[in-house]
């Protein structure tokens, strides 16, 4: 994970990326979160590994837990119609 040290949340309050909550306070958070990955030179590497590694929690290279499960899910049925075919 050589890349973190490029992460533009390296500073950052991690809390900020981990949320306790789907509502108010959580989705402000989740929102600020997003807005420094924004910027990040690593996002995609970041968003890689959290893939790969299952993070089900906090937010990644830009995304929430949502949205990493619509990414997986994508991905599994992408892949899933490519054997058939």
């Amino acid at each position: 994970m050589e890349w973190l040290r490029r992460a533009a949340c390296v500073g950052e309050d991690p809390e900020l990326f981990f949320p306790v909550g789907t509502a108010g306070p959580a989705v402000r958070d989740i929102a600020a979160a997003k807005q420094v990955c924004a910027r990040c030179p690593v996002r995609p590497e970041c968003l890689e590994w959290a893939l790969g590694t299952g993070q089900t929690s906090g937010v990644w290279g830009g995304t929430c837990e949502q949205e990493r499960d619509a990414l997986l899910r994508t991905g599994t049925d992408h892949a899933r119609r490519r054997s058939t075919v």
